[in-house]
């Protein structure tokens, strides 16, 4: 069973928006970022991954993961893409945005699903247990958009990381990579810097 917290768009609509937390951390890293979607005409969810929060396996199974039971976290996407389904929204309407190692599982995701056309990625790695970003990024197709988000006191996603991910990226995929000064990783990165 996959923990996830859900917030319907105000007004009826058909875009949806999941949020993938990185490590260690839940969905509860994203109750201040997910009503500004929500507020934006998006339907959200939120998930905890399998091992973390209310997700099987937690509280905090995750530690003792195999590379391998991480990767299959990419299965909890999976679940969380089909209850917006539930909720009318289609892939193409879709958004996906992960922090760290629910970055990379963003990046896969739309790696293997290039009906969905955008993806959000904080603090992407070059490998997180298993899920390396640069393969990924080689495999997304025309049409499909990434956003990276970096900062360059984090040797895990700092601005040589986000321009070797970006110089993987096929023609036809749009790309803005942004790299702070001192913001941190991932989810931590909300409120440190201008522009937020």
């Amino acid at each position: 069973d996959i923990g996830a917290d859900f917030y319907p768009a105000k007004e009826p609509s058909a875009r949806g928006v999941l949020l993938v937390h990185m490590m260690p951390a839940t969905r509860v890293s994203w109750k201040d970022f997910a009503p500004k979607f929500q507020e934006a005409g998006f339907n959200v969810l939120a998930i905890d991954l399998r091992g973390h929060g209310e997700s099987s396996g937690g509280p905090n199974g995750y530690q003792r993961f195999s590379d391998a039971e991480h990767q299959k976290s990419i299965l909890d996407l999976r679940a969380g893409v089909e209850f917006l389904e539930t909720r009318e929204v289609e892939e193409d309407n879709l958004s996906l945005v992960g922090a760290s190692i629910g970055a990379n599982l963003a990046l896969q995701f739309l790696s293997q699903n290039p009906e969905v056309k955008i993806a959000v990625l904080l603090s992407p790695g070059l490998n997180y247990r298993g899920i390396e970003a640069q393969p990924l990024m080689a495999k997304l197709k025309a049409g499909q958009r990434v956003l990276l988000v970096g900062s360059d006191d984090d040797p895990q996603s700092d601005g040589n990381v986000i321009g070797s991910l970006v110089s993987q990226v096929p023609p036809g995929v749009e790309t803005k990579a942004v790299v702070y000064r001192q913001a941190g990783h991932g989810t931590a990165m909300f409120g440190k810097e201008i522009p937020d």
